[in-house]
């Protein structure tokens, strides 16, 4: 089994609890940070996908690509840190849980920048300190500070940072699903 397919059946193992905090709490929450037309960047097994209709989804995972494909859903194989889009064809973007998988994120946010449309969206999530030691293929922990810098050096201004469930230190510590998002605009 390759490495690709290994993390297909992880990605396959979320709870139906699980699905059910993404698709009618979490999802709603990022929904209306998104405007137009959407990519979804890493989007894994198509779970956002399958949320919010007439989003593009990418995935440098063949596997998880074919998953979405027999699912109906918009996903298309990318190149590490290459979007095969024109400039200007998006009007946000979400990067859900996988800037933290990425030793230099620097490249990827470069392509959303370039594909995104000015003044366009990009939602960003990355895990809690518990999570984050959940992973062990989590390259880089990402705190406000940090997190915000990473995208202002890559040309995106920081409109909001949330956390969910909600803002807790004590979540923070221990629940493996709690995550610190960031709402940026493309300048």
């Amino acid at each position: 089994m390759t490495a690709g397919e290994q993390y297909y059946q992880y990605l396959r193992q979320r709870s139906p609890l699980g699905l059910l905090y993404r698709r009618y709490w979490l999802y709603p929450r990022l929904n209306k940070h998104l405007p137009g037309q959407t990519l979804d960047v890493g989007c894994g097994i198509g779970d956002f996908l399958s949320y919010r209709t007439g989003t593009v989804g990418v995935d440098i995972n063949p596997a998880t690509v074919e998953w979405c494909r027999s699912q109906g859903l918009d996903a298309r194989l990318m190149a590490a840190d290459v979007l095969h889009f024109d400039d200007n064809s998006f009007d946000s973007a979400v990067l859900d849980n996988v800037l933290e998988h990425l030793v230099a994120p620097t490249p990827l946010l470069r392509e959303i920048h370039r594909v995104l449309r000015p003044h366009g969206i990009l939602v960003v999530g990355v895990p809690g300190e518990h999570g984050y030691t959940t992973d062990p293929d989590h390259k880089i922990f990402y705190d406000e500070a940090s997190l915000v810098a990473v995208l202002s050096a890559t040309g995106f201004v920081r409109r909001k940072i949330f956390h969910t469930p909600l803002r807790s230190n004590w979540l923070d510590a221990r629940l493996r699903q709690y995550c610190m998002y960031g709402v940026f605009e493309r300048v």
